[in-house]
């Protein structure tokens, strides 16, 4: 990790890459779970997506499967 960089544990957004890192889970099934529009984890800037990490923790420990 570099000196200016800051720990995917600590960011409040995470991109679709960095949220499998965190996770586990692939960048598909990643990409599948936030289209829906009911998502309540994803935040969209135009094109981009962003997963909202602490709404994706909570989503994590209630799932029961993915």
């Amino acid at each position: 990790m570099r000196a200016n960089e800051i720990p995917l544990w600590e960011k409040s957004n995470l991109t679709i890459e960095e949220a499998a890192i965190y996770s586990g889970i692939g960048q598909n099934k990643l990409r599948e779970l936030t289209e829906d529009e009911d998502c309540k984890f994803v935040l969209w800037i135009g094109r981009k997506r962003l997963i909202k990490r602490k709404p994706f923790d909570d989503f994590i420990l209630r799932a029961y499967s993915i």
